[in-house]
């Protein structure tokens, strides 16, 4: 199924798309828009992020690719079989998902990482898209409260049903799916101790048993 993604003509969001300009005069190598998902439509599980790093997936151009999160996310996802091959922090690295997606509430890096309501909803109309698509699909793992929102808000529910909880597997009955919660991997997080390997190795193993239901 084919489904609408931003790309580098997309004009959103003008903040963004500021931001966007600026960095092109900064790092001209870098990819320096909206950042495609990475993994196989027909995966089970689709995980949400925030939005792209300035040095990591908006220079990349793959979600989680080259910043500290995804040296927390992605060896964690290759030990539970959601993964192959070596991650080298590079999109050509050879590195692939199985039976898992990767996407961001935001696809363009923000300025001082912080996002919009306006921006994540601007963004929403891909997400939804994405999600539709994937047919296959049982469990969406939010990083974060904003992903959690943004996921909710697409899907027609209201935040108060499901509070974000790390480690919550909330039921959404109308669509048959189940919206598991984690703090972000960010490097935030794991120097303060609000979120340690284990506690996020914890939460894709509890995702993959759903998988076996």
């Amino acid at each position: 199924m084919h489904f609408t993604c931003p790309d580098k003509s997309c004009v959103k969001c003008q903040r963004l798309l500021d931001f966007r300009a600026e960095n092109i005069k900064k790092f001209p190598s870098y990819y320096n828009g909206p950042v495609p998902s990475f993994g196989p439509l027909e995966a089970e599980i689709l995980i949400v992020g925030l939005a792209p790093g300035l040095n990591g997936a908006n220079q990349t151009g793959r979600p989680f690719t080259n910043d500290y999160a995804g040296d927390v996310l992605y060896p964690i996802l290759k030990k539970h079989g959601l993964a192959r091959g070596e991650y080298g922090k590079r999109k050509d690295d050879g590195f692939e998902l199985t039976n898992v997606r990767i996407t961001n509430s935001v696809r363009c890096v923000p300025p001082q990482n912080k996002v919009t309501g306006e921006e994540v909803k601007n963004c929403g109309a891909y997400l939804i898209d994405e999600i539709a698509a994937m047919t296959r699909l049982k469990v969406i793992l939010t990083l974060g409260s904003v992903a959690h929102n943004a996921v909710l808000g697409v899907l027609g529910y209201r935040k108060s049903q499901f509070k974000f909880v790390h480690g919550a597997m909330h039921e959404l009955g109308r669509h048959g799916l189940i919206l598991a919660n984690s703090y972000h991997t960010s490097r935030y997080n794991i120097n303060t101790g609000v979120l340690t390997y284990e506690m996020f190795d914890a939460v894709v193993s509890s995702v993959k048993k759903i998988l076996t239901k």
